[in-house]
């Protein structure tokens, strides 16, 4: 019975709304660093564009280190 009380609690802890929220704020950002990549052509908004993808990457990723460390 240990096994199955885990395993639910683990689906339970995977499937919260927040997490998919956090994937979806993450993929919002980093499709805006790809847009600004393309808007202008200039070293700053390059760089700046770069960063905001960084960041968008991170939140996805960090969302999905959640879902998979669900115990």
């Amino acid at each position: 019975m240990g096994q199955t009380e885990e395993r639910e609690q683990s689906m339970e802890t995977a499937n919260q709304p927040s997490i998919y929220m956090l994937i979806l704020v993450g993929v919002l950002v980093s499709i805006v660093g790809v847009y600004a990549r393309f808007a202008f052509d200039s070293t700053a908004l390059s760089i700046a564009s770069w960063v905001i993808l960084l960041i968008g990457s991170i939140i996805c990723c960090k969302a999905v280190f959640k879902i998979l460390n669900a115990k």
